[in-house]
């Protein structure tokens, strides 16, 4: 009996392990959601973001009793940035399944054959890089045009859709007709706009992509006229009839839309193979990025008796090819320090083309890393682009060795400044905790000026570097201690350039508090967090008095950042850089949302269920106007439960815990009481 006992302990714990498992990686999944969709702004690659949708959906699949509609597996995109009208779509605008083997798309193949006819046909076309969108023509007009948003609602983008050269506002019919396509930036663009911003001291894009996702969502259309942004449209959503999905798109093309140049139409799955290897073989001759390549069913008829899933057609499949892998040798490792201090092993590698471009070098993200690889100097290496963005060493072939390889020993002192380097327990990276480190001064205030934050501009790595080398700049607030002689004192400065830097300076101290906190590099704080952070604090030193408890029931906001931000206003170099930041007349004042009361300060509030006289909306905006946060799912952290009609797998999950469930109208008392 005991040993059966010890057995159903040791199955209960490993469920519980494994639902751990995927609340983490909801939760990581949902935050790079966030900064792909709404911010444009990734943390990772592709690459490394399907890596983990993929264990989350394989062990989703493996415990189907954990799957819950908030989960990103059963959602499409993220929200709208609520600085554009929006608009709901007709048709939902839904992403695509991703498949990573040509095995799962024979296997699509043969299932869609197996069903229906043999003769069935396939449309394979390449998966352009970039930004979904919908146009709408009424009587052959352009009348709107619009982004995927969550494939419910999206924004109305239609003065900047006009601005792109390949969207027609007048097409060759009269019909009244909505279409989907892709809008991106071709590669020559993209480095056309790097070049510019290089010569202007500004910080470059990141990618193709993230460049035209950002700009159709800017405000100012002739920026989006000038960086060229192109279109190919693949789909008519609705307004015309056809049997086959290649027939639709020749009518596009008649109809003066420009449809995916690349596509074939298959009969076989032989046939479906060899036109994605076609494809993958062209990649690097394309004028721009792909990220894979789509399987379509061509017949409509079957399309629609197919059907679809909460989050994408059961007609299609997205093929992602494996990165692209070359061999190359390593020359050297050198050192670099952070801003944050944290010391990174980087390889030096002897050129070579991966994805379109030349990779000369490429960071080993910490000296664990470098030691699981056994990665040394002399050793040849096969590097990819992850996600064809980042490059990363893939694997040492050691087999190549000849015994002149050397390794690498880990450091104990700062590269830079000397002082021995600590590791944090919770963490594996090394770090210079000298906080007059030059290389951490010099990434901090380069850091500090760029666009994104105080956007000081012509202030450039060069300038910086130059400064601080003549002990002008010891922190970021003495930035706004130079003077117009300083900058004459550089070595190719004019009075003009010298006076534009003054008044790019003296212009930066009435930005918003948000760009300042984001500026200070506070670890684990990003735009958005700096701004969730100016929107809920009268200024700087009422953010400095917050509790961790505080901090932590801010939305969107964790305990890690939380900490992070507390433990930064611990430090007495924060006190002395707020003090001549404020003494230079620095704006340190922020943005706040006035808060009924603190009475839900620290709690953490789930709803389910439907209610007569609010939405969840309402009650989510009570919920935080009163200092709380409001939660997707129930756990042993939620406070309580606000339960409605037709509770489902929330209030029972609210019994099992233990959690406190409350009814609409004792909500609402609870908050009346509280703000006597």
């Amino acid at each position: 009996m005991k040993e059966e006992q010890i057995n159903f302990f040791e199955i209960d714990e490993t469920k519980n392990n494994i639902k751990k498992e995927i609340e983490r990686l909801r939760e990581e999944i949902e935050y790079h959601n966030r900064l792909y969709y709404e911010q444009d702004e990734p943390e990772i690659s592709d690459y490394e973001y399907d890596k983990l949708t993929q264990r989350l959906k394989k062990l989703e699949k493996e415990h189907p009793e954990f799957i819950v509609k908030s989960s990103p597996t059963q959602k499409i995109g993220g929200k709208t940035k609520n600085i554009f009208t929006q608009v709901v779509h007709d048709v939902q605008m839904q992403s695509l399944q991703d498949v990573f083997s040509l095995e799962e798309v024979e296997e699509f193949v043969d299932k869609v054959k197996e069903e229906y006819k043999e003769k069935t046909k396939f449309c394979v076309e390449t998966k352009i890089d970039g930004l979904s969108v919908s146009l709408e023509y009424k009587n052959g007009v352009l009348v709107r045009g619009s982004t995927r948003g969550d494939g419910f609602v999206g924004e109305d983008v239609t003065p900047n859709i006009k601005m792109i050269k390949d969207v027609p506002q007048r097409l060759n019919t009269d019909d009244t007709i909505e279409v989907r396509g892709e809008v991106y930036l071709p590669r020559k663009e993209f480095e056309k706009i790097n070049e510019e911003l290089i010569a202007n001291n500004k910080q470059q894009l990141s990618n193709p992509r993230n460049a035209a996702a950002g700009t159709l969502r800017q405000l100012d259309s002739e920026l989006v006229k000038n960086r060229n942004l192109s279109i190919f449209v693949f789909n008519v959503q609705k307004g015309k009839s056809f049997s086959s999905h290649y027939e639709s798109l020749e009518y596009l093309q008649k109809a003066g839309i420009k449809t995916i140049a690349i596509r074939y139409l298959c009969t076989t799955k032989e046939e479906v193979i060899d036109a994605i290897k076609k494809i993958g073989d062209m990649r690097d001759e394309l004028e721009y990025d792909i990220d894979g390549a789509v399987v379509k069913v061509d017949n409509l008829l079957i399309r629609q008796e197919m059907g679809q899933t909460v989050k994408v057609p059961k007609w299609a499949v997205a093929y992602k090819y494996p990165p692209e892998q070359k061999e190359t040798k390593v020359l050297d490792i050198i050192l670099q320090v952070g801003r944050t201090g944290q010391v990174t092993p980087v390889v030096i590698l002897e050129p070579v083309r991966v994805a379109g471009s030349v990779i000369s070098k490429t960071t080993l993200h910490n000296f664990d890393f470098m030691k699981e690889k056994d990665i040394r100097i002399g050793d040849t290496v096969v590097i990819q682009k992850a996600g064809d963005v980042i490059p990363e060493v893939d694997r040492v072939l050691k087999e190549k060795r000849d015994g002149t390889q050397k390794e690498f020993e880990v450091p104990k002192l700062c590269p830079v400044c000397g002082e021995e380097l600590e590791k944090e327990e919770s963490e594996v990276a090394l770090r210079c905790t000298n906080s007059e480190c030059p290389a951490q001064i010099y990434r901090s205030i380069t850091h500090f000026v760029s666009r994104d934050c105080m956007d000081i501009s012509g202030m450039g790595e060069a300038i910086v570097d130059a400064l601080i080398v003549k002990n002008l700049l010891k922190d970021v607030a003495d930035i706004y201690y130079l003077k117009f002689e300083d900058f004459m004192s550089l070595e190719g400065f004019k009075e003009k350039s010298s006076q534009n830097l003054v008044n790019a300076i003296e212009k930066s101290k009435t930005n918003s508090l948000d760009k300042l906190l984001f500026g200070l590099g506070i670890r684990h704080i990003g735009k958005k967090a700096a701004k969730i952070l100016s929107e809920n604090f009268e200024d700087i030193n009422k953010l400095k008095e917050a509790s961790i408890d505080k901090l932590n029931s801010l939305e969107d906001f964790g305990n890690i950042m939380a900490e992070s931000v507390y433990e930064f206003f611990r430090k007495p170099q924060t006190d002395i850089i707020i003090e001549k930041l404020h003494d230079a007349g620095v704006n340190l004042k922020g943005n706040i949302k006035n808060k009924a009361s603190e009475i839900l300060l620290g709690k953490t509030i789930c709803i389910t269920g439907s209610f007569d006289n609010y939405s969840r909306n309402d009650i989510v905006a009570m919920i935080e106007d009163n200092s709380g946060k409001a939660s997707s799912s129930v756990s042993k952290k939620t406070s309580f439960l606000i339960a409605g009609e037709s509770a489902g797998s929330k209030l029972n999950k609210a019994h099992e815990l233990g959690v406190e469930v409350l009814s609409i109208d004792d909500f609402i008392k609870m908050i009346k009481e509280g703000n006597k």
